[in-house]
């Protein structure tokens, strides 16, 4: 894993609101593999693998609104973790339920309310 990929999962709300979460990322991350869609879906995941990491300054200023609360888990390298978790609380109200280490990835899980 580089040291700027990272995998969000997130549960909860529709497909707008895991959308809005994933192009607060995007300022940090770059382009996800793709934006979540299926409306139907109850969970939505998005991988980012970095190659434009840092490409700005972050978009989290244009995220949008949350229609419901959003549970969020970033699973990455320390870093990149830290990076989108540090992205999301400014981009929206959140509160850090834990995170989890292993020997070269965190994962750390936020809930996102609107």
């Amino acid at each position: 894993m580089s040291g700027t990929q990272l995998t969000v999962t997130l549960s909860g709300g529709g497909a707008d609101d895991a959308r809005a979460v994933v192009r607060a990322l995007e300022g940090t991350f770059g382009a996800p593999d793709e934006l979540p869609a299926d409306e139907n879906a109850t969970v939505h995941m998005a991988t980012f693998d970095g190659a434009q990491a840092g490409a700005g300054t972050g978009t989290e200023e244009g995220a949008g609104r949350l229609s419901a609360p959003v549970t969020v888990t970033v699973q990455g390298t320390p870093e990149a973790v830290r990076r989108a978790s540090d992205t999301l609380t400014r981009a929206f109200t959140a509160r850090d339920d834990g995170a989890a280490s292993g020997d070269q990835e965190q994962e750390r899980q936020l809930l996102l309310v609107p």
